[in-house]
């Protein structure tokens, strides 16, 4: 399964960022997608997951309310909507694709990694 993690950058506090992750090969169609963060000294963290059509999705507390994972099939991506943004979320991204169809938290359930993708809110 290859993943690819896209659209972080630089934003202000307070803004919005869109992530993407593409699964050009369409292998994890029916796989759940999460994703995860790292931040500089910390344990990589969920943030959300989204199950294999779109129609369950999880959160953490800490984002919950402020980002969005949405799954578009046709295109074979999942996309994380990020508003209001702090300098809290600053962190390298990651999507996975777990082994089943379900949206889960646990790190353990995610066999498959995309590359990360750096997101920066300066305060």
């Amino acid at each position: 399964v290859q993943l690819q993690a896209s659209g972080g950058g630089l934003v202000q506090a307070g803004g919005s960022l869109r992530l993407s992750c593409a699964n050009p090969r369409r292998t994890s169609s029916n796989n759940g997608v999460g994703w995860f963060r790292q931040a500089p000294g910390k344990e990589r963290e969920f943030v959300a997951a989204v199950n294999w059509n779109g129609g369950s999705t999880k959160y953490s507390d800490s984002v919950k309310g402020r980002f969005t994972i949405t799954r578009d099939r046709a295109k074979n991506t999942v996309t994380l909507e990020m508003k209001n943004l702090a300098s809290e979320d600053t962190a390298v991204y990651y999507c996975a694709a777990a082994r089943s169809s379900g949206a889960y938290s646990q790190q353990e359930e995610y066999p498959y990694w995309g590359q990360g993708t750096q997101v920066t809110v300066s305060s």
